[in-house]
C-alpha cells in the first residue's frame, strides 16, 4: 500500500507545476490579444501577435527542455553560462557598430542577424539569479561560525559576481537592464541570510545616494552630466518624467499619450481593438497603456491581480522548497517580475521615470520573453525535481503499528 502511494505522487503529472503553467497560459492569452489590438492603430506592416505566439511556442520548447534538466546539472554549468554571457557583452562594446551590432535607441545591446535579433544582457538576468544562488548556497553550505565577518565576505563576493555584467551592461548604455540587476541583487541578499546589521546601512545608504541623483538632476543636471558622463537623453527621461506636458513635444510625447489613453478608458474602457490614442511603440514598453483605454481601470486591475497571483505563487513555492539553491533562484526570479511589473506601469502612469523595461510576458520582444521563458523551465525543474517527502505515509505506518 505504502509502494502504490509513493509510485503515485512520483508520477510525472504530479510533479508538474500546473499553476504556474495556469498562470502563464493566461498571461500569453493576455499578451497575444493585446498586440493584437494594438496592430489596429496601422503603425506597422507586420503582424507581432502571431510573431508573439511563435515566440511563446519556441520558449514553451526551451522550457520543457530545460525541466529536463536536474538542479545539478544547472548549478554545475551556472558559472561557464555565466562567462559565456560576460565575453558575449564584452563582445558589444569594443566591437564598432556594425549591422550586426546596431545601435538601436541609444544602446548597442543586440547582435542582430538578418531577422534575428538577440540581447544577452536579457538572458543575463537569468544567468545572474543562477549564480548568485549558487554561490550563496555553497557560501552559507561550508560557514559553520555565522558572524558579521562571514556575512561580510558574502556581501563582498556578491558584489564580486554582480560588478560585471552591471559594468559591462551599464557601457551599453542599457540603464533600465542595470535597474533591473541591483533589483535582483537587492531581493537575492535579504533572503541570503546577512545581517540586517550590514543590510539596513546599505539599503539606507542606496535610498539616500538615488534622492541625492534625482535632486541633482533637477536642480544640476550639468554636474550629473560632466561628472557621471550621464548622456542628454536620459537626463531628458527624467525632465520630461517630472514635466512631461512641458516636454511634450519631445522626451515627454510618450508619456502624455500614455496618460491620455490610460484616463480616456476610465472605469471599463473603449472596448477591444477601439483604441483611438496613438502612442508609438505602443506594442512594446507602452503596452500597459493600451490595456488601460481598451479595458479601463477594471481591465487594468485585473492584470495587476494576476501578476500578483504570480508573485504569490513563487513565494509561496519558495517557502515550501527546502533546498537553499532553489529557494534563492525562486526569490531572485520573483524580484525580477515583481520590478519589471512596478517599474513599466509606474513609467506609464507618471509614479516611475522611463527606463524602456517591458512589461514581462506581456509586452512584444523575442529576447525578452524567451529570457523569462528560460526562468520558467528552471523554476519547473526546481519543482519538477525537488525531493519528496512522505509524511502522510510515515504516519500510516505509525497508526498500524
Amino acid at each position: 500500500m505504502s509502494t502504490s502511494r509513493q509510485l503515485k505522487n512520483n508520477h510525472w503529472i504530479r510533479r508538474i507545476d500546473w499553476v504556474l503553467i495556469g498562470i502563464l497560459v493566461l498571461l500569453a492569452f493576455v499578451s497575444v490579444t493585446i498586440i493584437n489590438s494594438a496592430m489596429g492603430g496601422g503603425q506597422y506592416s507586420a503582424n507581432f501577435s502571431i510573431r508573439q505566439i511563435l515566440y511563446y511556442v519556441l520558449g514553451g520548447a526551451i522550457a520543457l527542455l530545460i525541466m529536463l534538466v536536474s538542479p545539478k546539472k544547472l548549478m554545475k554549468y551556472t558559472y561557464l553560462l555565466y562567462f559565456i554571457l560576460c565575453i558575449g557583452l564584452f563582445i558589444l562594446i569594443i566591437i564598432p557598430e556594425t549591422p550586426i551590432t546596431p545601435i538601436i535607441n541609444g544602446a548597442k545591446s543586440w547582435y542582430k542577424l538578418g531577422p534575428i535579433s538577440v540581447q544577452p544582457s536579457e538572458f543575463m538576468k537569468i544567468v545572474l539569479i543562477l549564480a548568485l544562488a549558487k554561490l550563496i548556497s555553497r557560501h552559507n553550505q561550508f560557514t559553520f561560525n555565522k558572524s558579521l565577518e562571514t556575512d561580510f565576505k558574502l556581501l563582498l563576493k556578491i558584489v564580486g559576481i554582480s560588478i560585471v555584467p552591471m559594468g559591462l551592461i551599464l557601457l551599453q548604455n542599457d540603464l533600465g537592464t542595470t535597474l533591473v540587476i541591483c533589483a535582483i541583487i537587492a531581493g537575492v541578499m535579504i533572503v541570503s541570510g546577512i545581517s540586517w546589521k550590514i543590510l539596513a546601512p546599505l539599503f539606507i545608504a542606496g535610498i539616500v545616494i538615488g534622492s541625492t541623483l534625482i535632486l541633482s538632476i533637477i536642480y544640476k543636471p550639468s554636474l550629473i552630466e560632466n561628472t557621471l558622463g550621464i548622456k542628454t537623453y536620459q537626463l531628458g527621461r527624467i525632465n520630461s518624467w517630472l514635466d512631461p506636458y512641458t516636454y511634450s513635444s519631445g522626451d515627454g510625447y510618450h508619456l502624455t499619450e500614455s496618460l491620455k489613453a490610460i484616463g480616456s478608458g476610465q472605469l471599463f474602457g473603449k472596448g477591444f481593438n477601439h483604441g483611438e490614442v496613438y502612442i508609438p511603440e505602443n506594442h512594446t514598453d507602452f503596452i500597459f497603456s493600451v490595456i488601460g483605454e481598451e479595458f479601463g481601470f477594471i481591465g487594468s486591475v485585473i492584470l495587476i491581480l494576476i501578476f500578483l497571483a504570480f508573485i504569490f505563487h513563487l513565494v509561496r513555492l519558495a517557502t515550501k522548497i527546502e533546498l537553499p539553491f532553489s529557494k534563492l533562484f525562486i526569490i531572485g526570479y520573483a524580484s525580477l517580475i515583481l520590478f519589471h511589473v512596478l517599474q513599466n506601469i509606474g513609467m506609464t502612469v507618471q509614479l516611475l521615470p522611463i527606463t524602456g523595461i517591458p512589461l514581462p510576458f506581456i509586452s512584444y520582444g523575442g529576447s525578452s520573453l524567451l529570457s523569462l521563458m528560460c526562468g520558467i523551465g528552471v523554476l519547473l525543474t526546481l519543482y519538477c525535481h525537488q525531493p519528496k517527502q512522505y509524511s502522510g505515509d510515515k504516519q500510516q505506518l505509525r497508526t498500524t503499528e
